[in-house]
């Protein structure tokens, strides 16, 4: 090698070498990089060749995305049992709630005698072809003609209480079906032993009819007022 003179001048002379960095800090910057955009969006040249890095640090870069990736599977799993939490709250309350069987009526004839004999129910007048709803969750055990009651449905609740809703020009379920309270059971028409177009609505209890009005409205329901329990937004939430 030959040897430097004295009168060359020093090429290197006030040059001040770039201190390389410590490892451990090294191997931080290159976890977070890793960890919190990925290789992908790094890209190739971001990172340094594998062959580069020592091997302890490779060990934490593949226990931080096996940490990262743990995570976000328990968290997805949390979402959907708090999800599935929500449906079943919802399905729970749709099904204990007691409602309106359709809005906008007429409150025209209540329980009561009527013209010398028992008037079983009362009348909500409606337009015909006005759906009506259930008013509470249960089996549908009559969905057809049903004699004076003309095209009628009748549900059983799971308390062993029946509705029988009579005058029906439609029907929309049928025997054996479950609903819930707020599901569609069909149209006002005037079949039947009926005058004019209205929804005839009946609660019998062991077999015996009760005054509509004073049992709904111990569960929430003011036929008279066309009040209902509010329970959509316990069902949203």
């Amino acid at each position: 090698m030959r040897q430097r003179l004295s009168s060359e001048p020093d090429r290197y002379r006030g040059r001040r070498r770039v201190p390389t960095p410590p490892r451990s800090r090294y191997a931080a910057v290159v976890t977070t990089a890793f960890v919190g955009a990925g290789i992908v969006a790094l890209g190739a040249n971001a990172l340094p060749d594998a062959k580069s890095v020592s091997p302890s640090v490779l060990d934490e870069l593949k226990q931080a995305s096996v940490t990262s990736q743990d995570a976000a599977s328990r968290a997805d799993s949390a979402d959907r049992a708090t999800r599935d939490n929500r449906a079943q709250s919802k399905a729970s309350t749709e099904q204990d709630a007691w409602l309106l069987p359709l809005h906008g009526y007429d409150f025209n004839s209540p329980y009561g005698m009527r013209w010398g004999k028992l008037h079983t129910g009362i009348d909500l007048v409606a337009p015909e072809g006005t759906p009506y709803v259930a008013i509470h969750g249960g089996t549908v055990t009559k969905a057809g003609w049903f004699g004076g009651y003309g095209y009628a449905v009748i549900v059983q609740h799971s308390d062993g209480s029946e509705a029988i809703y009579g005058q029906s020009s439609a029907i929309s379920v049928k025997e054996g079906q479950q609903v819930k309270a707020g599901d569609q059971l069909g149209l006002v028409g005037s079949t039947g032993h009926a005058y004019g177009s209205h929804l005839h609505l009946e609660i019998h209890v062991n077999g015996q009819p009760l005054d509509p009005v004073p049992w709904l409205k111990d569960r929430g329901v003011d036929i008279q007022l066309q009040i209902e329990a509010i329970y959509s937004e316990v069902a949203a939430s």
